[in-house]
């Protein structure tokens, strides 16, 4: 009987003790969930309430700084600009900024140039950096790109600049030349001249301010809002018809050629303005006793069919460093002859707007010495390209699309060659006789525009384009005149 009770006893003992080890593991285990973590320290439990939503929604780059420097809280985009690395805030300048802010409270805000990671080009990231207290112990820092802003304010600046060196040429000019004109009232002859340089003078500044115009409808207008097909060969024959008195002047040749029947979507006064000023551009950089080619073809593109215009002239050419700057505003290749031949510095920039304006491109090819191509690319109209389909389906399947001759001596210009190897010059892939373009043309036989070095543009039968490293200039969008 007292074994059963001291039996009895022991394990009344033993479940006392089992539920109190239990309890207290129980009530150990709630004390460490309760415990704050290290994550939980540097993540929503610090940061105010509402703070991290507010933070996510903002344009700008946002840093959270703790009492050590750590980073509490930081925006994607705070990633992407390198600030942050390794869940330290990684720009020394704005770290120094912070911690005098912890210490005094001051709001604080710079401008600095940060180094582009990972360009290689020395180019530097334009930032505004603000500082704030955020609560007792942490630190707001916001940081906003001013890259792009500072990029069109040097535009905008740069154009005002040029604007008013440009305006101020012929108006000084006409100043002078009028006092010279007073001066000389008793003699007829010197009359006349200073006329003649004032009439010269005057034609330039109506250009200029003709230009300007055209450059900002060109900018601020939609081609969309007016648009209609448009047929290729009518603006080739308008573009010839602009330049023809300065071509028969310098006794150049002007040849089109190409398939017909092609059309393009768009405003027709624009496309007829940026054609036309390739074709001016290409007489007046051509020498004399030279030609200039004309022709446009269909290529097929993932997209839809595009349309090419190139204009190939044998002129004095671009070199590399001026080819990346041809498209910007009153950039010139030859200042000098710039001034000789009336030209303003905008016909290329028109041109890439309305290009881009259009849904399309203008690419260059050039060699100094031996001439350029200039290549419109646009998007073939869809009307035309649905009529095309339904043709070919009528006529079992081909299509061929006959030339057209704008020009009397075009048939001429095609097929006979002034010296220099085979090859078109619509393609503007180059041989080793020190020609460039395909080898055959759509005339038949090795038509060129002749004079040697670069033959005419070819038309849609071509099939090779240009290689990569020629067409070394292509500008699709357009840059924004503020």
């Amino acid at each position: 009987m007292d074994v059963n009770a001291a039996v009895a006893a022991l394990a009344a003992i033993a479940g006392v003790c089992t539920g109190v080890i239990a309890m207290l593991a129980f009530r150990w285990s709630e004390r460490d969930q309760a415990k704050p973590t290290r994550t939980s320290l540097h993540t929503d439990a610090v940061l105010p309430p509402g703070v991290d939503t507010v933070l996510s929604v903002l344009r700008s780059s946002a840093v959270v700084l703790d009492e050590s420097d750590s980073v509490v809280k930081a925006s994607s985009a705070a990633y992407a600009l390198g600030l942050v690395r390794g869940g330290k805030l990684a720009v020394e300048p704005m770290l120094n900024m912070a911690r005098d802010t912890r210490r005094d409270g001051e709001i604080r805000q710079v401008e600095l140039d940060l180094p582009r990671r990972g360009t290689g080009r020395g180019e530097a990231l334009a930032v505004s950096a603000r500082v704030a207290p955020l609560g007792s112990r942490l630190v707001l820092l916001l940081v906003e790109d001013l890259t792009e802003a500072r990029r069109i304010e040097a535009v905008r600046r740069d154009f005002v600049a040029n604007v008013s060196h440009e305006l101020k040429t012929p108006t000084g000019a006409l100043s002078l030349l009028s006092e010279a004109v007073m001066d000389a009232s008793d003699d007829p002859e010197a009359v006349t001249r200073f006329a003649g340089r004032m009439q010269i003078e005057a034609t330039r500044l109506t250009n200029l301010v003709q230009e300007l115009i055209d450059l900002s409808r060109v900018q601020n207008d939609d081609p969309l809002e007016d648009s209609e097909p448009v047929r290729v060969d009518e603006l080739v024959a308008e573009a010839i018809d602009r330049s023809r008195h300065t071509a028969s002047t310098k006794q150049i040749t002007m040849a089109a050629g190409g398939a017909a029947d092609l059309h393009v979507w768009g405003s027709r006064g624009q496309l007829a303005a940026a054609l036309g000023n390739l074709v001016e551009n290409a007489v007046n950089y051509s020498p004399a006793r030279t030609r200039v080619g004309i022709a446009a073809r269909r290529v097929a593109a993932p997209g839809g069919d595009l349309i090419e215009i190139a204009v190939t002239d044998q002129g004095i050419g671009i070199s590399d460093r001026d080819r990346e700057r041809i498209f910007e505003r009153f950039y010139r290749v030859d200042p000098a002859r710039s001034r000789a031949t009336g030209g303003t510095g905008l016909g290329l920039a028109i041109v890439k707007h309305v290009a881009a304006s259009h849904g399309g491109e203008v690419t260059v090819w050039s060699t100094e010495g031996q001439g350029s191509t200039f290549t419109l690319r646009l998007p073939e109209a869809g009307a035309a390209r649905s009529r095309r389909s339904a043709d070919t389906a009528g006529a079992g399947g081909d299509y061929a699309g006959d030339d057209f001759d704008v020009d009397p001596d075009a048939e001429d210009a095609f097929t006979e060659g002034a010296g220099g190897g085979d090859g078109d010059g619509f393609g503007n892939g180059h041989g080793s006789d020190g020609d460039h373009g395909d080898t055959r043309g759509h005339h038949g036989g090795n038509g060129r525009v002749g004079g040697g070095d670069r033959s005419a543009p070819a038309a849609a039968s071509a099939t090779h384009a240009p290689t990569p490293e020629l067409m070394t200039e292509s500008l699709i969008a357009p840059e924004v005149l503020p």
